[in-house]
């Protein structure tokens, strides 16, 4: 007979905390109920309403007018939540979902008709040549799609200095312009900015969550772990954990840097 997963940690029995896989159930439970992800799945469901009188105009119904006999008394009553069967947007949270699902449009729009940065060079030897570039030109499509997240270790000398670091690479793809790095014009380096920079020289370490991924490097023996903000999936990049389902560990080497690593992740669709 199956168990009942614990909805609280007073149904948790002594004998309970033996049993590891009914645990580890009971704490992710408590993880996803207690974590802040910031990924807000937007509501199409208002696109229906130009305006926010609209938008509580559909929450009135006959017996209010009825009862009321004034629009504007209605609307007031139900922006104040009176009444409501659902919890009532204020004008703010109204305009500012439209507007965030407009946002989120252009920017769908945009990654649509983004031309390919390793498509645009004018020398494709040069990709051809690098492992690591042609492993990137392999993935962009893919990564820009939101059909695959991937993180990319990568330890080099820059400056005389070592630095490495973990880099969401769709989160750059995004945000500037990779024809520089296809085109061999400059390297691919960790900064401060990405998942994780660290600094061999100085010790300087930094941690970062990106559009993609929240951090957790406060996680003990496990060592860093990274959860995909979409369906809370966790990557541990530690090299002696067998890649969990959908995962691939994917070791490169290349001129460009003393180690690589590629960790992708096939996404899941909510």
């Amino acid at each position: 007979m199956r168990r009942k997963q614990p909805d609280n940690f007073k149904d948790l029995q002594f004998k309970d905390i033996f049993d590891f896989r009914l645990l580890q159930q009971f704490l992710q439970k408590q993880m996803m109920i207690a974590e802040d992800f910031d990924s807000e799945v937007y509501d199409t469901s208002l696109d229906k309403f130009k305006t926010y009188e609209e938008y509580l105009d559909s929450h009135i119904t006959k017996e209010d007018l009825f009862y009321l006999e004034d629009i504007e008394l209605a609307r007031q009553l139900k922006e104040q939540g009176y009444h409501a069967k659902t919890e009532i947007l204020s004008r703010d949270q109204f305009e500012a979902k439209k507007k965030a699902v407009e946002e989120a449009r252009l920017n769908q729009n945009k990654d649509k008709t983004k031309a390919l940065a390793h498509t645009e060079v004018s020398d494709p030897s040069i990709i051809e040549k690098s492992p690591f570039l042609r492993a990137l030109a392999e993935r962009e499509l893919k990564v820009l799609n939101g059909k695959l997240l991937t993180i990319i270790f990568i330890r080099l000398e820059s400056a005389n200095c070592e630095v490495s670091g973990y880099i969401d690479y769709a989160h750059r793809l995004k945000t500037e312009d990779f024809k520089i790095y296809f085109e061999g014009k400059k390297k691919l380096q960790p900064r401060p900015t990405d998942l994780s920079y660290y600094n061999w020289r100085t010790g300087q370490c930094v941690s970062n969550d990106s559009p993609n991924f929240k951090v957790d490097a406060n996680s003990g023996q496990q060592g860093l772990l990274f959860r995909n903000k979409r369906d809370r999936k966790v990557i541990n990049v530690d090299p002696n954990k067998k890649p969990e389902d959908g995962m691939t560990r994917t070791e490169i080497e290349s001129p460009e840097a003393i180690q690589i690593v590629l960790y992708d992740y096939y996404t899941r669709k909510k």
